[in-house]
């Protein structure tokens, strides 16, 4: 018996040790597995609205990537108080990462009839976060009060509603699906971040990560959008489609990832940090990937007949998702220093005010405009903050966000 008693000892040491210590260790191989399951996910998700390009087909795409990434936040903020590679942990997170897939190879039909298979899969990966979630809260009574009183709940609330709305029909099924959702997600904000523990440095690259995933979706969506011989509009679009996700890609990475990461981790432990956590990376981080996303699904119809002007919904996703992506960075800032970022906002609205041109002009010189424009805007951020881009990029200096 008191060896027994030892050996559980032990366990709860190593995991609180791995708990305090994970913000100091990078993404486990294990993490960067499951995420692979994401890759999938988001090209499903692109799947179903290229396959019902309308705006209907984009709030259907929108809502189950909502709901996917949901899913994903849970294993983000679990993977900071428990070793994914420990022991049964490990066989867990392979289950999970099973259930992900499933839901995944759902998504094309989800508002069909694999609509209830797509939920019960989906239910899976959740309720297995909530035991991973129990294991590790057993030397931590505040967290695991925040399980049951709030997690537990969101969660049973938006799996049943995803079940319940595959029975229903088309109108009523979307519906449940956004209730599902909003419920979902709004479950942080009416509990509260008390007892929650979180590895600021090691959180903020798993967000990283998966933003770099969403953006292999867009270079994944320029191959899956050639249709037919690759004459010299296609390499054209090509070329300028790697562009577009290299400005995507930069808008984040050169400055922002850094920032955002160091603020995290310079915040008071507790509910300010936790809060900054929930509010900058597990909410404001989905528009971000949903507006890549979108690019995505514009750079494959884009692809497939370059000389024609894009279609309602593909234009819309092509401007839009880029204007979703860099209101997102908005609010980032808003909500980490009350400040307004006046040139992205500018170019969101200017992106916005293409579509009427985007209708008219063949697709490739739709794609030449927002890729110059968004070049454009790197130009001037480069240059206007120069000197504190400098600091950031090669110092420990952490000024707002831009």
């Amino acid at each position: 018996m008191a060896t027994g008693t030892s050996e559980v000892e032990g366990a709860r040491r190593t995991r609180r040790i791995t708990a305090a210590m994970r913000s100091e260790e990078r993404v486990t191989p294990l993490e960067l597995f499951f995420d692979l399951v994401f890759v999938l996910a988001l090209t499903q998700c692109t799947l179903l609205m290229s396959e019902e390009p309308t705006f209907e087909g984009l709030l259907k795409g929108l809502l189950v990537l909502g709901v996917l990434w949901w899913g994903w936040v849970g294993y983000a903020w679990l993977t900071s108080v428990i070793d994914p590679e420990e022991g049964a942990v490990r066989l867990v997170i392979f289950g999970a990462m099973a259930g992900f897939l499933v839901a995944a190879i759902a998504v094309p039909h989800a508002f069909g009839d694999d609509g209830l298979v797509f939920a019960i899969a989906y239910g899976v990966v959740r309720f297995a976060q909530l035991g991973l979630f129990w294991i590790a809260s057993d030397d931590e009574p505040e967290l695991r009060r925040s399980i049951i009183t709030g997690l537990t709940g969101s969660t049973t609330v938006g799996v049943t509603l995803l079940v319940i709305a595959s029975f229903l029909d088309h109108g009523a099924q979307i519906a449940v699906w956004a209730l599902a959702l909003g419920l979902d997600m709004a479950g942080p904000l009416f509990f509260g971040s008390k007892g929650w523990k979180l590895a600021a440095g090691h959180f903020a690259e798993r967000h990283g990560l998966i933003v770099i995933i969403a953006l292999g979706e867009s270079i994944v969506a320029i191959g899956a959008g050639v249709a037919g011989d690759v004459d010299l509009g296609i390499v054209v679009a090509a070329v300028l489609g790697v562009a577009l996700a290299a400005a995507i890609w930069w808008t984040y990475f050169d400055v922002v990832a850094l920032v955002a990461s160091r603020r995290l981790e310079r915040a008071e432990p507790g509910r300010v940090q936790n809060e900054m956590a929930r509010d900058s990376y597990s909410f404001l981080h989905l528009p971000m990937i949903a507006g890549i996303v979108l690019g995505a699904l514009g750079l494959k119809k884009t692809l497939g007949h370059v000389e024609d002007p894009l279609k309602d919904a593909p234009a819309l996703a092509l401007v839009g998702g880029l204007a979703l992506y860099l209101l997102a960075h908005v609010a980032f800032r808003w909500r980490n220093v009350h400040s307004l970022n006046r040139q992205r906002t500018a170019l969101a609205i200017l992106l916005l005010a293409l579509y009427p041109l985007a209708l008219q002009i063949p697709a490739l010189a739709t794609l030449a405009i927002v890729t110059a424009l968004m070049g454009a805007l790197i130009a001037y951020e480069t240059r206007r903050y120069g000197e504190s881009r400098d600091r950031v990029r090669h110092g420990d200096f952490a000024p707002p966000a831009r």
